[in-house]
């Protein structure tokens, strides 16, 4: 038996809580971890409320993430006492995820903890980080150039936008973060941002085409910013979506794309092949600022993540929450 959350579903409604959880809940896998830390992603926060139906059997433990020691493994890359970490895979979906003591996965999932971070810390660039550094990274690969002009990131308080920024910025980009919430202005300016908008300059539907502004954005939104912020990219610019927040939808046109020569780029984290999560990981521990990424993160103990999950797609949390998996 070990601690965790667990998500059931039966007659008397959808529930999650913190339980003791018999190792026989646990699916097949080739690689089984002692679980140190996890995190609470926007999705961890749809799977623990049931507000969208991302878990796809049951019962579940939840949490996209992990990160901890290998303690019994049959793959041939992995030996007992290895670290690592997991993103995405769809643990936490429809395999037992991060958010308790013990996980078991298939090791083909597993990316080695880098040299550079702590398990704490890794958590708490967790996917959300992760799925940053891949937006910054398709931009740089489209051939956006910190001389180009600014950036926009939209969602800018949460998990994947104050990395972002915290990335562009220290690679010498100028930064403009989109938010809902002014008052955190000066948190996303000690980020590295340069200047910060209200996010209802972007949520509402605007023209085909507009002022062209940005050389680059990342997107963590959808619907109306993600069209708005395609039709005031700069001729050639690029455009990387990674969320929904603000819904699936997507209404635009094709204007941005045909007259401009914008590309969107879709970015997902989930099924990534490992060569491109290697990349990406390797890259964080190079780009990432450790006193930045400390500004950004909040510690809670697993027995907080239920609670906090209702903050989260509230938007009521900033930055990244790492969460305390052992007692």
């Amino acid at each position: 038996m070990f601690q965790g959350i667990l998500i059931n579903k039966d007659e008397a409604g959808y529930h999650a809580a913190l339980q003791a959880i018999d190792e026989a809940v646990l699916p097949a896998g080739d690689v089984t971890v002692r679980v140190e830390w996890s995190t609470l992603n926007y999705k961890d926060g749809l799977a623990i409320t049931g507000r969208s139906p991302v878990v796809r059997r049951f019962p579940m433990i939840p949490g996209i993430d992990f990160a901890g020691t290998v303690s019994d493994s049959q793959h041939p890359l992995w030996q007992k006492g290895d670290r690592v970490i997991l993103n995405g895979w769809g643990v936490g979906e429809t395999h037992c995820g991060g958010l308790a003591e013990v996980a078991r996965v298939k090791g083909d999932w597993l990316v080695r903890l880098p040299e550079a971070f702590s398990a704490r810390q890794a958590m708490a660039i967790g996917t959300a980080g992760y799925t940053a550094m891949l937006c910054v990274m398709a931009l740089q690969k489209h051939g956006v150039l910190s001389t180009d002009g600014e950036i926009l990131v939209t969602g800018a308080n949460g998990g994947v936008g104050s990395v972002a920024i915290a990335l562009l910025a220290r690679l010498g980009y100028r930064v403009v973060a989109s938010t809902g919430r002014p008052a955190e202005a000066d948190y996303l300016k000690a980020l590295g941002a340069e200047s910060v908008i209200d996010r209802a300059e972007l949520a509402t539907p605007g023209k085909p085409l507009a002022r062209e502004r940005w050389a680059g954005v990342v997107d963590t939104v959808g619907s109306h910013t993600l069209a708005n912020a395609c039709a005031s990219t700069r001729y050639g610019g690029a455009v990387a979506a990674c969320g929904l927040a603000g819904g699936m939808d997507f209404p635009s046109s094709v204007a941005p794309f045909i007259l401009r020569g914008v590309t969107l780029y879709g970015i997902d984290s989930v099924m990534a092949p490992l060569a491109l999560r290697q990349q990406a990981w390797n890259r964080l521990a190079s780009d990432l600022d450790p006193e930045k990424l400390a500004a950004m993160t909040v510690e809670i103990g697993l027995a907080d993540a239920i609670g906090e999950a209702e903050k989260l797609l509230a938007g009521q949390v900033r930055g990244r929450l790492v969460v305390r998996v052992q007692s």
